[in-house]
């Protein structure tokens, strides 16, 4: 109850006691009778007149917090002094909560706008898969799933978007709580996207559909040009070998500084040959037309077939060659494939595992069974040469990388043999990685799915 009210309330009862109640106890025997019930009608009347005021500006409190959300209130409850107060709380509740809510709105806008300019699809859904909200690229995208552009809230993703491949996508961010990442064909057809959907933090997921067409294209391009020129070098490069070997085994009358001559231009001409086989399996391998066809085979089995065939390499180098621990659990691969990983690194052992003392490269071959991250054998070549700088272990599996450019080009490698390591173990499911101390050897570690 306000004071003021009150206030007014004990005086019209003071009044009462004093004036009203004296003159009917004088008029009348038992007036006092009387006098009690005029008081108790009259305190029934200050009451009922004290509520229906209080209630009307309770009401018209009510009515301004209520419209608080759809507009700013100005000064409320300015009959009384102690509503006034309320009032002008009310008020300047009323202006902060329309200024944060205008920051808000502004704010979104502003996130609408930089969604909208994105050249990637972006589409929202809730915890059910409805879609929450998306951008005009994905409106223009699959135009026939939004009616004149607008996006349709609150329907269900797979009636927009029915490729398998982005309903995975984001089914497994909704499910799982974990970003998932694919490659999808059929959005569009003749067009490549990348598919990336996150969970969002409140709640359902937020899938962005990346067009790489343009750059598939373009890598093509350029794998089909490596590929036909390597094709087209063969021919020549077997040709010039073919007769420097000639002139060298059959011409006796050659001197000595044109034997030195035909020496280096078949030198040179092997080392392009090895170049020219080595793009091409490159080329196959990133194009995917390599077919691998994976079998059960042992671990040990795949270990044993690679140290027999570089068995002349370690002959030629009077290196060593050693079969470690050699788990027999089966594993799903490509024989040919991953004999050509394992010759391919044992190759680079033997070739930069050489110590500083000028002593013959030794290299050890081991697989055994891991079960993180996943249940797996794990396939080890170790060496013990001069071993990697940690600047360059993130690299070498990179086209053309070259530690030790010098170095590599007199040994005859290619800088391609790592590189086609990687994408030979990356199209089977492993990983391929590499650890080095510097003068304590390196070793490169890759696994298989058993």
């Amino acid at each position: 109850m306000r004071r003021s009210l009150f206030l007014s309330f004990l005086v019209r009862m003071m009044i009462a006691l004093v004036i009203v109640v004296p003159v009917c106890v004088w008029l009348a025997p038992r007036g006092w009778i009387i006098a009690a019930v005029f008081l108790l009608g009259w305190a029934a009347l200050s009451a009922l007149l004290m509520t229906r005021s209080v209630g009307r500006d309770v009401s018209v409190l009510r009515n301004s917090t209520a419209a608080i959300v759809e507009s700013p209130v100005g000064a409320v409850g300015n009959q009384y002094a102690d509503f006034d107060e309320i009032g002008r709380a009310i008020s300047l509740a009323s202006d902060e909560l329309h200024r944060r809510l205008a920051e808000a709105a502004e704010g979104r806008h502003k996130l609408e706008a930089m969604i909208d300019s994105m050249q990637d699809a972006v589409v929202a859904v809730d915890q059910a898969g409805r879609i929450q909200w998306t951008n005009q690229c994905m409106q223009k995208l699959i135009p026939g799933s939004f009616a004149s552009g607008v996006v349709r809230v609150g329907h269900a993703l797979v009636q927009t978007i029915r490729d398998p491949d982005v309903l995975q996508c984001v089914r497994t961010a909704l499910e799982d709580r974990s970003v998932c990442e694919r490659r999808s064909t059929s959005v569009v057809p003749g067009r490549i996207f990348e598919i990336a959907a996150s969970p969002m933090p409140g709640g359902g997921a937020v899938a962005v559909l990346h067009d790489i067409t343009r750059v598939e294209q373009v890598e093509r391009i350029q794998r089909d040009f490596v590929a036909n020129v390597s094709h087209e070098l063969r021919t020549p490069l077997t040709s010039i070998t073919g007769y420097v070997e000639t002139l060298l085994d059959h011409e006796a009358s050659l001197s000595t500084q044109a034997r030195e001559f035909l020496t280096t231009i078949l030198k040179n001409a092997n080392r392009m040959n090895r170049l020219t086989e080595d793009l091409l399996v490159m080329a196959r391998v990133e194009s995917s037309e390599q077919e691998l066809h994976p079998v059960l085979v042992q671990a040990d089995i795949l270990i044993r077939d690679a140290v027999q065939a570089m068995s002349g390499l370690v002959q030629d180098a009077e290196a060593v060659l050693e079969i470690g621990e050699a788990t027999t659990v089966s594993v799903l691969a490509d024989t040919d494939a991953i004999v050509q990983v394992l010759s391919n690194l044992i190759e680079n052992g033997i070739k930069y595992g050489q110590t500083r003392s000028g002593s013959k490269g030794r290299v050890i071959v081991s697989a055994r069974e891991v079960s993180e991250p996943v249940d797996s054998v794990e396939f080890r070549v170790r060496d013990f040469g001069q071993g990697i700088a940690s600047e360059h272990l993130s690299r070498i599996f990179e086209r053309f990388y070259r530690v030790d450019k010098a170095r590599s080009r007199e040994s005859g490698g290619t800088g391609l043999g790592l590189a086609i390591a990687h994408r030979i173990v990356q199209a089977h499911g492993g990983t391929i990685r590499a650890e080095s101390t510097l003068n304590h050897g390196s070793t490169f570690i890759f696994t298989l799915p058993k």
